[in-house]
């Protein structure tokens, strides 16, 4: 056979010449979406994720300020830490004890002891010449050897878990943890083992830019937050805020913090600080992290901190349907009459609370229908309408009937009640 006949027979060959081009096409496609699988996985891994420190229990001091001369750069360095020991235990006991800035007081400890309860050295800022040594440091003391000499106890009151969406606003825009920002950072960094808020921190990392962005942090619906909570184990939500105003490009910024809470985006309180220009914003943001954990703890103490009963997905344990399941249970001749669990139904009850004496006196009432296992308020609003959960052995109708009976007008939609004190008649002429 001729070249010329083998040249010309090759087109009437298509499922050959189609499974030689074919095979390197395929390869090519499958290198391709494994680089895209690649670069978009490193999207989500690496640019946005920054991992908060551990924070133990520490006791920490910051802010500590040394300036020493020695003969060498080492003994220099080796002498500003030993005397920031010596500060920060005096600043520690005046801290716990209320003596003052000075630290009158505080007992007489060798470096070997401080040595000894010192668990860590923070170098906030330093500097080290040939035989000067000039540093800002934070030490941190353990709290189990600490704790007796300062007369605290190693366990302290926490409150219960909340999950953490910093928000920072700047240039006119939101961003939470869909991208690597400033407050982020300073709210990972941030130690917070001897803070009475026991935060719930995330990385940002794989879905947390999707699930905990800032446009989550203005929705009221509970049903998606209570998935959010289940999904990091947290009860409730805080919501610390940092707006940046610059006055102009490279000059002073001015931050202004916020700390919220809640679904209801509830204020706590708010403060503003001002940093010379963007080199020390990150400075300023770490100090707006410490003041607004110091406003929630205060929010705390004070009852304002609460998490909200709504956001709560199991049901509380009921005792007499405790009793009940404990005496089926029990032997036959151990139970004279048989036991019949009644069904509990849960409503929802609209009433207006013009100021905060209507909020008890309205539980009040409620509590005291035949019937009604529990009554608590879920949705507060001074001056507006709250909600209240009731908890109720019977029917809706009969927890409507038993409060048409004690004044109320009740208004009934599914297992929803609006009720409103009725209005006295006008006096007759």
């Amino acid at each position: 056979m001729s070249l010329s006949q083998t040249f010309f027979r090759l087109p009437f060959q298509p499922a050959a010449l189609s499974r030689l081009l074919v095979r390197p096409v395929q390869i090519m496609i499958a290198i391709g979406i494994g680089l895209a699988a690649a670069a978009l996985f490193a999207q989500m891994e690496g640019e946005r994720g920054v991992p908060p420190i551990a924070s133990g229990g520490d006791f920490e001091v910051r802010g500590v300020k040394v300036d020493v001369q020695a003969k060498d750069a080492d003994s220099a360095r080796y002498a500003g830490w030993r005397m920031a020991q010596r500060q920060a235990w005096r600043m520690l006991w005046s801290r716990t004890h209320g003596s003052g800035a000075s630290g009158g007081g505080a007992p007489a400890l060798s470096d070997s002891q401080l040595e000894a309860m010192i668990s860590g050295i923070e170098i906030e800022y330093e500097q080290a010449g040939p035989n000067r040594y000039v540093a800002t440091l934070g030490i941190l003391f353990d709290r189990a050897r600490t704790g007796q000499l300062l007369g605290v106890s190693g366990n302290v009151m926490r409150s219960p878990p909340l999950l953490v969406i910093p928000v920072l606003w700047d240039g006119g825009s939101a961003v939470s943890y869909e991208r690597t920002n400033e407050w982020q950072k300073a709210w990972a960094r941030y130690r917070t083992g001897d803070s009475a808020i026991d935060y719930v921190r995330v990385a940002g990392s794989i879905a947390d830019p999707i699930l905990l962005n800032a446009g989550q942090t203005g929705r009221r619906g509970r049903l998606w937050w209570r998935v959010l909570l289940d999904q990091y184990g947290a009860a409730d939500v805080v919501i610390p805020i940092a707006r940046l105003d610059r006055a102009y490009p490279g000059g002073p910024v001015t931050g202004t913090f916020t700390a919220r809470y809640g679904p209801d985006n509830s204020l706590i309180g708010s403060f503003s600080l001002r940093a010379s220009n963007d080199s020390g914003i990150a400075q300023m943001l770490d100090e707006g992290a410490r003041r607004i954990d110091a406003l929630y703890i205060r929010a705390l103490n004070d009852g304002r901190l609460r998490p909200d009963p709504s956001l709560i997905i199991e049901e509380p344990v009921d005792p007499d349907a405790l009793a009940i399941e404990n005496a089926a249970e029990a032997p036959i001749e151990a139970i004279d009459l048989p036991i019949q669990a009644s069904s509990t139904t849960s409503v929802a009850i609209q009433f207006d609370t013009p100021d905060v004496s209507s909020v008890g006196a309205g539980e009040s009432t409620v509590r005291g229908i035949p019937g009604v296992r529990s009554a608590a308020t879920s949705s507060l609003a001074l001056g507006g309408t709250s909600v209240m959960q009731v908890s109720f052995e019977g029917t809706v109708e009969m927890l409507r009937n038993a409060l048409q009976a004690r004044g109320y007008s009740v208004a009934m939609s599914g297992n929803t009640l609006r009720i409103t004190r009725r209005q006295a008649p006008p006096p007759s002429q």
